[in-house]
């Protein structure tokens, strides 16, 4: 606590002492350069900065795209409300990409015309008998075709060992190709019979052989055949005097090694054989569309399948088939399913229309609160975490604004916020916000993209209540890259009133208040904002209370803002606007009081601003040259009596203590042209209304006031015509020290002048002094030094001391002498630091005072002793 450096007028000599002359207690000593311990605790006696509530956010009641108050229009923003339909899905987009491209073939693989060219077990199909069968065949292999991606026409010919007769089955893959102007000999026909996968006995041989002659470039100078062997679980590749084996897979998906060198292929014939026994049973038990739950249930094992089968992703073949199937049931109006559906989507790896249509269905999903438990359950913001983590953002800028915004949903849950942080969302959301600030105002995106910026900054304020999350904030720069989206979005108002919501929460706390301070544009930033934004009440109480956090503890942050240029007059003219708003709303509250309504008892929205304001100017006058510019500054000073002249305590309280306190620490400043001691008598006047009020807050800050000012002897003038002096002393039966360590500090002030003394006398303060320095004595060296010095003062005059201290002189003896005793009073229970603090004090402060009343005691005792005291 800061106070009282400059109240003390000082303790004058004794007759012995006359020839020198008495020096004021607040005149500045070079004697001795002070320790820290001791600067540390003068501070109190000196100047205070001020503390406020942070504004409060009110959670809005419905959870949208964009806030309640967001000034976006509904033609300039992504709609919060849509439909979602199959049809909002691209079925195109749903084929899967193909495999690794393949060299060309060193050989022309040769159809084998006999079993003499290969072996024996090995022999061309026939081709169908029928058109219909033709048919099959030709859907199959076209299917086949599409999965294959070798970047040349193969055909393979299927024979099953020891059997006669050829099966084809009609749900397979299987591939033949039309190609006009050839004779139906060059068409290689392909088939695939399915097996059980424990019949070990299944053998699959492939010959080929391509004659393509738009691939004759591709293949030119090659010359060869190839073979295919499938036995049970292992593949065997055979060319004319080699073997070599292929590796196994793992799980039901399996890559291919083999045709020379480097050369790969994706054999799928497992992961067929999983699809017709793990998911085609499930995907009939989905298109019966017969029960919600049974659906839901449906959707758990498919994605419990797929998983098994390594098939989520994109390389799976039968990807656009399967999601197809999930986007019908999309018309199916359930939130559980849709959940499901979403969870399965988003792990195929869907892009394009189909993830902005999938992030769009998350986004609907999370819109109602009533869904945070499913969704908690299913884990789709692992899914959403996904898609931040990966997708490209020029590409993907609309489907990363649904699924930012989902997530902002999500942080309104506190279990879900909780796993964000766990999960590492934190980071995920500054890295895309680089990304964004990152794209330059001229950038066709960067309007876009101000969208997710809003969806983005929202979630960080959320995630800043967690203690984690605001280490993870301060470590991973958050400050900088802030202050970087608050300069590049200074018009879009919806932007800057999310970021600084963030730093209003962050910069209370000290560790991410110091990284703020060193960003050093934050200052210019912050006045632009205010000066552009002026009535933007929101906008203006959250940079002004930044502002307070961070000249608050930084004496290198006050000289800093206030060498800005207009930062002052920045202050000074959001004063004079929200002071003319309240002017406005006091008229319409004494309307509605005369209407028999009552009063607002929380500051309204102007005051608010006001204090806020306020507490800047109190922290800035805690530098010394900044507060003896501020005290000569007649705007500053006129608007904190203008508060002191319209408002009542009882109107706002923390308005009028807080401009008691700046005009306090002002008036600390004994500067040529300040207009704090112009001003002295008004403001006493104004500081009488505080101090008869029934708020003891502001009974303390006017007392402290009164402190400072009566130095002069106008004031003191004052204190006395008003009788002010009784209401210090009453003040001394308070018990709390901080009340009468104030009230001390006038009547010690008061007590330098010859004629004013016998107050003390006529009002009881003398006993009322040595029951302070008895309740208070060790436990408070500084307040007892005060004491000291106001007797002191008051003896000056007087030859006996039972005249001068009435039947209070024997108690004061024994006290004295008591509170001198070294060993007895320094022999307490504090640790050492706090011991060496207390005997600091006792021996820098209290000691020397305390001797020097003691002798001029002593000394004048023994002339009256027995020279009656008349009692008051």
């Amino acid at each position: 606590m800061f106070f009282f450096l400059v109240l003390c007028r000082g303790m004058q000599a004794s007759k012995t002492e006359n020839t020198k002359k008495a020096e004021p207690f607040y005149w500045l000593s070079v004697a001795k350069q002070k320790t820290s311990s001791e600067i540390i605790n003068e501070a109190r006696n000196v100047l205070r900065t001020v503390g406020t509530r942070r504004p409060f956010t009110p959670t809005d009641g419905q959870r949208k795209l964009f806030g309640s108050g967001s000034l976006r229009g509904p033609q300039n923003r992504p709609p919060s409300v849509f439909s979602l339909h199959a049809s909002s899905f691209d079925l195109t987009e749903s084929r899967p990409v193909s495999g690794v491209r393949l060299s060309p073939l060193d050989h022309k693989p040769i159809l084998i015309t006999s079993a003499k060219d290969e072996d024996s077990s090995v022999f061309l199909p026939k081709p169908p008998a029928e058109a219909a069968e033709v048919r099959k065949v030709s859907t199959a292999r076209a299917c086949l075709w599409r999965t294959a991606s070798l970047g040349s026409i193969f055909s393979a010919k299927v024979v099953l060992p020891n059997q006669n007769k050829e099966k084809l089955d009609s749900e397979e893959p299987a591939m033949m190709m039309n190609n006009p102007g050839r004779s139906n000999n060059n068409y290689l026909a392909e088939q695939r019979l399915y097996t059980p996968v424990n019949d070990k006995s299944r053998q699959l041989i492939c010959n080929d052989r391509i004659s393509v002659s738009e691939s004759e470039d591709f293949m030119e100078g090659t010359s060869g055949k190839f073979s295919f062997q499938l036995r049970g679980e292992s593949d065997q590749m055979k060319k004319p005097g080699t073997n070599s084996s292929w590796p196994r897979s793992s799980g039901w998906k399996r890559r291919v090694t083999g045709l020379e060198d480097e050369t790969r292929i994706n054999e799928w014939e497992e992961e067929e054989v999983f699809w017709r026994i793990k998911i085609l049973p499930i995907l009939h038990e989905l298109k019966k569309k017969d029960n919600i739950e049974n659906l839901c249930l449906a959707c758990t094992k498919l994605y419990q399948a797929l998983n098994e089968g390594n098939m989520l992703g994109k390389q799976f073949k039968r990807r656009s088939e399967l999601l197809k199937i999930l986007y019908k049931l999309v018309d199916i109006d359930s939130d559980p399913l849709c959940l499901k559906l979403a969870k399965i989507i988003l792990a195929m790896k869907v892009d394009g229309k189909n993830l902005l249509s999938v992030c769009k269905l998350a986004f609907k999903i999370c819109r109602n609160e009533k869904n945070d438990y499913i969704v908690q359950n299913d884990r789709l913001l692992d899914c959403l975490l996904e898609v931040l983590r990966n997708e490209d953002l020029h590409k993907n800028d609309e489907a990363l604004l649904y699924c930012v915004g989902a997530i902002k949903f999500m942080s309104g849950n506190a279990v879900l916020l909780n796993e964000m942080v766990n999960k590492g969302a934190v980071e995920m959301l500054l890295q895309l916000m680089k990304q964004i600030n990152n794209v330059k105002e001229n950038d066709t995106y960067f309007s876009n993209l101000g969208h997710l910026l809003v969806q983005l900054t929202a979630t960080l304020r959320n995630l800043a209540d967690l203690p984690p999350a605001r280490c993870q904030l301060i470590c991973s720069g958050a400050a900088s890259e802030l202050c970087v989206a608050l300069e590049q979005r200074v018009n879009d108002q919806d932007v800057c009133t999310y970021i600084v919501r963030i730093l209003s929460k962050l910069s209370s706390y000290n560790d991410f208040c110091a990284a703020l301070a060193d960003c050093s544009r934050c200052y210019t930033l912050f006045l632009a904002l205010l000066n552009k934004h002026q009535k933007q009440q929101d906008l203006v109480i959250r940079i002004v209370f930044i502002l307070g956090n961070l000249t608050a503890k930084n004496n290198q942050a006050r000289e800093q803002f206030f060498k800005e240029k207009g930062s002052v007059n920045t202050l000074t003219s959001l004063f004079q606007t929200y002071y003319e708003l309240d002017l406005n709303a006091q008229t319409w509250y004494h309307d509605r009081e005369e209407k028999g309504k009552k009063h607002l008892k929380h500051p309204s929205e102007a005051e608010d601003v006001m204090i806020k304001l306020i507490r800047v100017l109190a922290n800035l006058s805690i530098h010394p040259s900044v507060g003896a510019t501020l005290a000569a500054a007649h705007r500053v000073v006129e608007l904190l009596v203008t508060v002191l002249e319209y408002k009542s305590v009882d109107d706002c309280e923390e308005l009028v203590i807080n401009a008691a306190t700046t005009i306090n620490n002002l008036s600390y400043y004994q500067v040529e042209n300040s207009v704090v001691q112009d001003k002295k008598l008004h403001i006493a006047e104004m500081l009488l209304k505080l101090l008869m009020s029934d708020n003891m807050d502001g009974v303390v800050e006017a007392v402290r006031v009164f402190g400072n000012l009566s130095q002069y002897h106008e004031v003191c003038d004052f204190i006395m015509q008003k009788k002010i002096y009784k209401f210090m002393i009453a003040l001394l039966d308070s018990k709390n020290h901080d009340v009468c360590f104030s009230a001390c500090g006038v009547l010690l002030n008061l007590t330098v002048d010859k004629n004013k003394g016998a107050f003390l006398m006529e009002e009881g303060g003398i006993g009322k002094l040595v029951d302070c320095l008895q309740d208070f004595g060790p436990a408070d060296w500084q307040l007892s030094c005060l004491i000291c010095k106001t007797l002191w003062n008051y003896s000056e005059n007087f030859t006996s001391a039972v005249s001068c201290f009435g039947g209070d002189t024997d108690t004061l003896l024994v006290l004295l002498t008591s509170l001198l005793d070294e060993k007895l009073v320094l022999d307490c229970s504090l640790d050492r630091e706090g011991r060496d603090s207390h005997k600091l004090h006792w021996e820098r402060e209290f000691k020397p005072v305390a001797e020097k009343l003691l002798d001029r005691i002593q000394s004048h005792r023994s002339f009256l002793t027995a020279v009656p005291i008349t009692p008051f």
